[in-house]
């Protein structure tokens, strides 16, 4: 494969992103997919199944990720992506395993989004205590994170 056909398939994929920041999500599809035929990468799966979250087609998203763990099996986005689909359906024990597995990659950052995850899907479950540790360990990797701080202090709000 050429440079100038990777340069180009990176040159798609930052557009498509642009796009789905814009909320143009069928214009980020479709520039998502044309990025993927020139060069497959996780990173394309992985941001073109996130514009499938926000167009409400989860399982497609689920999809598009597990086809980023099989480009790149050390790239932690997409196994935390799909943790997070899984809480909203409110399947919880399915999405604990991927984001255990998420915060064990090699390859990803944040960090701290896969604790906060496992964290929800924890009080989900009614686990207060694995969830309030989950929303600690957030905030160790990440004290800024606001999102694992409310979880926290509404967790504690309800246990006590």
């Amino acid at each position: 494969m050429s440079m100038e056909t990777l340069t180009r398939a990176w040159e798609i994929l930052q557009d498509a992103y642009q796009a789905q920041m814009e909320g143009d999500y069928d214009r980020a599809v479709e520039l998502y997919r044309s990025s993927l035929e020139m060069h497959p990468t996780a990173e394309a799966h992985t941001f073109l199944g996130w514009t499938y979250h926000f167009q409400g087609r989860i399982d497609q998203a689920i999809v598009e990720c597990k086809r980023a763990i099989e480009i790149d099996p050390d790239f932690g986005n997409p196994y935390n992506d799909i943790g997070a689909y899984l809480i909203e359906q409110e399947r919880y024990d399915e999405a604990i395993p991927w984001l255990e597995r998420a915060s064990e990659a090699r390859r990803y950052e944040p960090r701290h989004f896969p604790h906060y995850n496992l964290g929800r899907a924890y009080l989900g479950k009614e686990m207060y205590s694995s969830a309030m540790r989950c929303f600690q360990e957030a905030l160790q990797i990440e004290p800024r994170y606001s999102l694992a701080r409310q979880a926290l202090a509404s967790l504690r709000r309800l246990v006590n």
